[in-house]
């Protein structure tokens, strides 16, 4: 597995690398917004660390540029806990984020956890495993979703969310629940990321984002699948 690592802070970067390498990845370094968006256009990364605070070109911007051509898992290092900062990380296309400072055990963990899911879209298609509902089909195998037969590109986590809804149509999650069975490993970010995500999703999968039929809100408690036609 490869791993690009992003940062203008040096010694923080090296530290990262080191620890990284040391559980068997290969790593590679940048020290601004600009490089990154450069090597991730060349390609051949399995995930992406990126810090929000850069030179020449901000995590946000970075992100949001590698989103118009890339789908790699992106965690954003950020030195802000602020949740709106951490809402536009999302906004701009990244699946995790974690928080400086920050323990290394917890950024490996969230590293493993991005890879692993990241790996099922290797796996070898099961046609009977294949989700749909009216004009939106989830291929959990392969990790591609389409609307009206046309491949629409999601995040790690968008297609995450999506998949578990779908597999468990008609039942109402609170924000709550999503975030600890979608987001796992005692994730403890803003509510509002599910919220960013739900609005993501039914831009790209909706007929009508405005009124959705499927991704629906049920107010004052949370988000649901429907399980009509």
């Amino acid at each position: 597995m490869k791993i690009l690592v992003v940062d203008d802070e040096r010694l923080l970067v090296k530290g990262i690398k080191f620890n990284l390498e040391n559980e068997g990845y290969t790593v590679e370094a940048a020290y601004d917004g600009e490089a990154a968006v450069e090597l991730a256009r060349a390609g051949g990364y399995d995930l992406i660390i990126l810090d929000l605070m850069m030179p020449k070109k901000d995590g946000l911007q970075a992100c949001q540029e590698i989103r118009g051509f890339s789908t790699v898992p992106i965690i954003m290092l950020t030195a802000r806990s602020e949740g709106a900062d951490l809402l536009m990380g999302f906004e701009s296309g990244a699946d995790d984020y974690v928080t400086k400072p920050f323990n290394i055990l917890e950024l490996k963990a969230r590293v493993r956890a991005l890879l692993r899911r990241s790996s099922l879209a290797a796996s070898p298609a099961d046609a009977s495993g294949v989700l749909q509902r009216g004009h939106i089909t989830i291929d959990p195998e392969r990790r591609k979703a389409s609307k009206n037969g046309q491949v629409v590109e999601l995040t790690m986590k968008e297609f995450d969310l999506v998949e578990f809804l779908m597999r468990n149509p008609g039942r109402v999650y609170s924000r709550e629940t999503l975030l600890d069975l979608v987001w796992g490993y005692d994730y403890q970010g803003d509510t509002r990321t599910v919220d960013v995500h739900i609005r993501r999703l039914r831009e790209k999968l909706e007929l009508n984002p405005a009124k959705p039929d499927y991704i629906i809100t049920k107010w004052g408690v949370g988000y649901y699948f429907s399980d009509g036609d």
